[in-house]
C-alpha cells in the first residue's frame, strides 16, 4: 500500500474523516486501527512482528523505570537492545541463513531503530518510560511514518499524542501543499528518470561510458527526489491528522562538506547515528587520540552502510563517507587556506561541486548489485560513446528530460525560497484566486506529466 496507491488514498481519506468526526476519545482508536490495516495490508506476519517489537520495547521500558539498581538497570538495557538487534538481524538475514524464502517485514529498520532510541533515553534517565500502551503504540506504528520515516523521539511525539490539540484548517491546508510538493519530487523528477537509470545500474556491461557517468551523476538526484518527496506525503499526511514529523532533508546539495551533507540528508537517520552510535564509540575511544575519532567515524559509517544492506559494497560506501569526513577534518587548515585564496563565492561552489561527485561516485556502490561489479562500473565511466554524443540522455524521451529538468529547476528554487520563508503558510495568506490559481496548475501538471507507471518508494527496501 504504496503513499501513491489508491488503496492508501482510500485509506487515507477514511482515517482523515473519521479521525475529524468522531469524538476526542477515537481519535487513538481510528489511528491505531488505521496502522494496523496499513501494515497488515502488506503481509498479516509483518504487523506481528511489528507488534512483538513495540510490546517488548514498552515492556523492557516499564521493567527499566521500576528497577532502582543501576546494574540492574545497566543488565535490562543491554539485554532490551540486544533483543531489537538480534530481532532485526534475524529478520534481514534470516533468507539468506537457511536458504528459505523469507519476507523481510517492511518498516523494521526504522520501528527497531526507534525502540532503541526510546530506551536508550530511558536508560540515560532523559525519558519516562510511557505507560500507556495505546499511546506507545501509535508511537511506534503510526502508518505515515512506519515504512521509511522520519524515526522519531518520543519525546517528540508522545506529547503531540497527549496534548489532544485539535487540528485547525490551516494545518490541512499546509499538510495538502505539502503532500503535493512530495508528489511533484516523486512523478515529476524521480520517476521520469528512474527506470532509464535502473536500466544503466542494471546492465552496465552493455552501457557506453558516458551512459555510466550520466547515470552516475543523475542517481543522486533521483534518490533525493524519491525519498525526500516519501518524507514530504509523510510529513504531510501526519501534519494533516495534527502531527509535526520531524524533517528529514535540508538542502543536501548545497553541502560544501560531506560531514555537512549527512547533516542535511535523511537528517533523522543522521542525527540517531550520531546521538546513539558516533558519540558513544568516539566517547570510548578518546584516549585514542586522533585514532579513535578516525575508528569511530569508520564504524559508524561503516555499520550505516551495512545498515542498507548484507553486501560488501554496502560496508564499501559506508567506510567512503567515514575516510571522508576525517579526510575533511584533518584538511580543515589547508581549506581555509583555499578559501581565502579563490575568494569565498568561488570555493563554495567548488566545495559543493566536490561534495556532490564524492556523493555520486560512493552511490555506484549502494546500488550496484555487488562489489566486483561497482568496481567495474567505476573503472569504465569515461567519456567514450557506443554511437553518438546523444546517448547521454540514456534513452529518454525528450518529453521526459524536459519534464525531469523542470521539475528539478523548480524543486531547487521551491527549497531555496524556503529557506527564506516558509512558502507554504505565505500560499495560505494569498487571495482565494491566487491559491486555487496555484492548486488548479500544480493539479494539471502532476496528472499530465507525472510519471504514474510505479508506486514504490526506493527506501522501502531497508
Amino acid at each position: 500500500m504504496s503513499f501513491i496507491s489508491l488503496n492508501f488514498v482510500a485509506l487515507f481519506a477514511c482515517t482523515f474523516i473519521l479521525y475529524h468526526v468522531l469524538p476526542p476519545r477515537c481519535k487513538k482508536a481510528v489511528l491505531l486501527a488505521a496502522s494496523f490495516v496499513f501494515i497488515g495490508f502488506y503481509h498479516v506476519a509483518f504487523l506481528g512482528v511489528a507488534l512483538l517489537i513495540s510490546i517488548a520495547t514498552y515492556l523492557f521500558g516499564l521493567w527499566m523505570g521500576r528497577v532502582k539498581d543501576e546494574r540492574e538497570v545497566k543488565r535490562i538495557y543491554f539485554s532490551s537492545v540486544c533483543f531489537l538487534v538480534a530481532s532485526w538481524l534475524a529478520s534481514r538475514y534470516a533468507g539468506q541463513l537457511i536458504g528459505c524464502n523469507f519476507i523481510f517485514p517492511l518498516g523494521i529498520s526504522f520501528y527497531t531503530f526507534q525502540a532503541i532510541s526510546y530506551l536508550t533515553e530511558i536508560y540515560w534517565q532523559e525519558e519516562e518510560p510511557e505507560r500507556n500502551l495505546p499511546d506507545f503504540l501509535v508511537y511506534m506504528l503510526f502508518f505515515m511514518k512506519f515504512l521509511s520515516g522520519p524515526i522519531e523521539r518520543a519525546g517528540d511525539m508522545l506529547p503531540q499524542l497527549k496534548s489532544g490539540k485539535a487540528v485547525d484548517y490551516q494545518s490541512m491546508v499546509y499538510g495538502l501543499e505539502l503532500i503535493v510538493v512530495g508528489l511533484v519530487k516523486k512523478l515529476m523528477l524521480a520517476d521520469s528518470i528512474g527506470s532509464y537509470i535502473d536500466g544503466i545500474f542494471n546492465s552496465p556491461h552493455t552501457a557506453s561510458g558516458i551512459q555510466l557517468l550520466t547515470a552516475c551523476l543523475l542517481y543522486p538526484i533521483e534518490l533525493y527526489g524519491d525519498f525526500s518527496g516519501y518524507t514530504d506525503i509523510a510529513l504531510g499526511g501526519a501534519r494533516m491528522l495534527g502531527f509535526r514529523l520531524s524533517p528529514n532533508f535540508n538542502r543536501p546539495f548545497i553541502a560544501q562538506t560531506t560531514a555537512d551533507f549527512w547533516r542535511r540528508w535523511h537528517m533523522s537517520l543522521s542525527f540517531w547515528v550520531r546521538d546513539y552510535l558516533y558519540l558513544p564509540l568516539s566517547s570510548v575511544m578518546r584516549g585514542w587520540g586522533q585514532w579513535g575519532v578516525f575508528l569511530s567515524l569508520v564504524l559508524t559509517f561503516t555499520g550505516l552502510g551495512i545498515w542498507h544492506g548484507a553486501g560488501w559494497n554496502f560496508a564499501v560506501y559506508g567506510l567512503i563517507q567515514g575516510i571522508i569526513i576525517f579526510y575533511e577534518m584533518k584538511t580543515m587548515a589547508f581549506r581555509n587556506k583555499a578559501r581565502s585564496r579563490l575568494g569565498r563565492p568561488l570555493f563554495s561552489t567548488l566545495s559543493v561541486v566536490r561534495t556532490y561527485l564524492i556523493f555520486a561516485l560512493s552511490l555506484i556502490f549502494f546500488r550496484a548489485a555487488s562489489l566486483s561489479e561497482a568496481f567495474y562500473y567505476i573503472s569504465h565511466i569515461s567519456f567514450d560513446v557506443h554511437y553518438s554524443w546523444k546517448e547521454m540522455d540514456l534513452g529518454m524521451p525528450d518529453h521526459n528530460c524536459i519534464v525531469a529538468g523542470g521539475a528539478l529547476v523548480l524543486i531547487l528554487a521551491y527549497e531555496y525560497f524556503m529557506s527564506k520563508r516558509d512558502l507554504l503558510e505565505a500560499l495560505g495568506r494569498q487571495p482565494a484566486v491566487v491559491r486555487w490559481s496555484v492548486y488548479y496548475l500544480l493539479a494539471i501538471m502532476l496528472f499530465t506529466l507525472g510519471q504514474f507507471n510505479s508506486d514504490s518508494f526506493i527506501y522501502l527496501q531497508f
